[in-house]
């Protein structure tokens, strides 16, 4: 019988090799949870019994050809791609193998700077250079916004060259460049158009949502299913339209993947885009209404504002995700981290992450009513509580970076240790972010400034979570010699 949406192969192959009663000779060596009880009790007896190794009758993820193959053709039918792979290291990995596809040594791509650690970390190991837009920033919420038209345009002329341009779609705040002028710039320019789309996935399911990237024309788009789509953490999709060499991407997806593939991770993928497809138009239009509704209640309260469709302005905010609930804090008088400790340490809330200035609580398809009401009411509680003028608030969360050199030539370089106080002027050669979201303050080859060091120490100061260093503590940094 044909395929349709309605099948998870996959997930039946699991299900049929679980009537078998096989006897496992074979990887893993807790097998079926026999060998280690406490796992088995903790994570259970299916879950541990899926937990299995590649074989015929359930395909092998480096070379597929049948239920992983036939989960790969359904899954670039609902996306409306020519190719899907299924990735099972998060969407770092998607996003890494779409740069190291399309790019080689010396090769220029042209992207926004705040784009999530992972792009950079795939130029640290191609030898790609970016030629970066810098994004227009909305200076009353502090964040950068999408790539104007007229940057891409006149930065693909000056450029001639480059091979490809990077599109984030959304950012982690929502915000959306016009995605479809960007293909066709770009596509114009003899230049692929890469997209992360980590936070878009809901983008092909939705009704009313911003354009997706398979339907804009672009080349290639990495889609966190388990961000908004439901799967399993680390689970992802790589799209690529009919441009892109199926067989090369395999490739290099091949380098860097495990060839151990958790079948956990790949049902997953498998059952959430079966759900979708089947259902997602109803799933995401809930999830809009509640963010919605959250968002005209937190700004019913006062001094936060959770900012939505009127920051629309036609270019570098060409749309925004109805589904992200961003909300700024200063006029509390509240950095956002200080807000997302307050919810977790006090009201036992978890929020996706906060900045200097706002924070993000995702809302997707598993949330209910009455947390939304608890979120909202303990909001209220802190502005009560811990609420202040908002005099001094450093807010900005995007710098212009000043390159000087290569991520790869920096990374790669002699280098020498600097107490933070002594690095100012000095060429740095390894990332610093806040994570999440895991957009790098300095990448290797960017000149470390005051106002860089000025703001490390206040996202310190505030309770940031701060990552990338070789010292653990960002006291000291490494730079060029």
């Amino acid at each position: 019988m044909p395929l349709t949406q309605d099948n998870a192969p996959i997930y039946e192959a699991l299900v049929e090799f679980g009537k078998k009663r096989v006897v496992p000779f074979d990887v893993p060596g807790h097998k079926r949870g026999r060998g280690n009880p406490e796992l088995a009790d903790f994570l259970g007896e299916k879950c541990v019994g899926i937990d299995v190794n590649s074989m015929k009758p359930l395909d092998f993820l480096c070379h597929p050809v049948s239920v992983i193959k036939d989960a790969e053709l359904l899954a670039a039918e609902a996306f409306g791609a020519a190719h899907a792979f299924l990735m099972v290291g998060g969407t770092t990995s998607s996003v890494q193998a779409m740069v190291l596809s399309t790019l080689k040594r010396g090769d220029k791509i042209i992207l926004p700077r705040n784009v999530h650690k992972s792009v950079m970390g795939a130029l640290v190991l191609c030898g790609a250079v970016p030629v970066y837009i810098d994004p227009q920033c909305d200076d009353r919420l502090g964040i950068p916004l999408g790539m104007k038209v007229e940057d891409v345009l006149r930065t693909a002329e000056m450029h001639p060259d480059a091979k490809a341009v990077f599109v984030n779609n959304p950012t982690y705040y929502g915000i959306c460049s016009d995605l479809q002028s960007i293909v066709d710039i770009a596509h114009r320019h003899n230049m692929l158009c890469l997209v992360d789309e980590a936070h878009g996935t809901h983008f092909y399911f939705g009704d009313d949502m911003p354009i997706s990237a398979m339907a804009a024309g672009a080349d290639m788009a990495a889609a966190s299913m388990h961000k908004s789509g439901g799967s399993l953490t680390q689970s992802s999709f790589l799209l690529c339209g009919k441009s892109i060499n199926e067989g090369y991407v395999r490739q290099i997806i091949n380098l860097t993947q495990t060839t151990s593939g958790s079948y956990l991770l790949l049902s997953s993928l498998d059952i959430s885009r079966r759900n979708l497809a089947l259902r997602g138009k109803e799933v995401y239009r809930k999830v809009t209404e509640m963010a919605e509704y959250t968002r005209s209640e937190i700004n019913s309260i006062g001094g936060y504002y959770a900012f939505g469709t009127e920051l629309i302005n036609g270019d570098s905010v060409f749309a925004f995700d109805k589904t992200k609930l961003s909300v700024n804090t200063l006029s509390v008088g509240l950095a956002g981290v200080e807000v997302y400790n307050l919810l977790r340490d006090e009201y036992d809330i978890q929020i996706e992450f906060g900045d200097l200035g706002n924070f993000l609580a995702y809302i997707s398809i598993g949330d209910r009513q009455r947390d939304i009401e608890r979120l909202v009411s303990s909001l209220a509680d802190i502005r009560r509580r811990y609420g202040k003028s908002g005099a001094g608030m450093m807010h900005q969360e995007y710098i212009d970076p000043i390159v000087k050199a290569s991520p790869q030539e920096a990374f790669y370089a002699e280098k020498v240790s600097l107490p933070i106080d002594a690095a100012e002027g000095r060429v740095c050669s390894e990332f610093v972010m806040c994570y999440p979201p895991g957009i790098p303050i300095l990448a290797p080859g960017e000149l470390i400034t005051k106002e860089i060091l000025d703001y490390i120490k206040y996202a310190k100061e505030k309770g940031c979570s701060l990552t990338g260093p070789e010292d653990e503590g960002i006291e000291r940094l490494n730079v060029l010699r």
